[in-house]
């Protein structure tokens, strides 16, 4: 039986060990953002339309910074987004 290079490892050491870890903290951070950003829209029952008319925007531009999958939205239009919900975006470096 083989042994596994793996056993015992942490998930992040497993990612970083195949070369992937950034590309999934990456994608981890936005689909907590498009969730945060989604019920903070329900809290204050924006749709979103009303929300791409308040951002002087296309919903298709909305429906970018609320898709998970989509990590092409810049900082500039998340900070918009969650200034119009309430909210803010925190970012730090650790």
């Amino acid at each position: 039986m083989a042994d596994n290079k793996h056993r015992g490892s942490t998930l992040d050491s497993f990612l970083e060990n195949e070369g992937v870890l950034g590309e999934f903290q990456a994608r981890a951070i936005k689909e907590v953002i498009a969730w945060q950003l989604a019920e903070a829209m329900k809290d204050r029952k924006l749709t979103k339309t009303a929300l791409a008319v308040l951002m002087k925007t296309s919903r298709t531009q909305i429906n970018r910074v609320l898709d998970p999958n989509d990590g092409n939205v810049t900082i500039e239009t998340l900070q918009r987004a969650a200034a119009l919900v309430g909210r803010r975006v925190q970012l730090e470096l650790v």
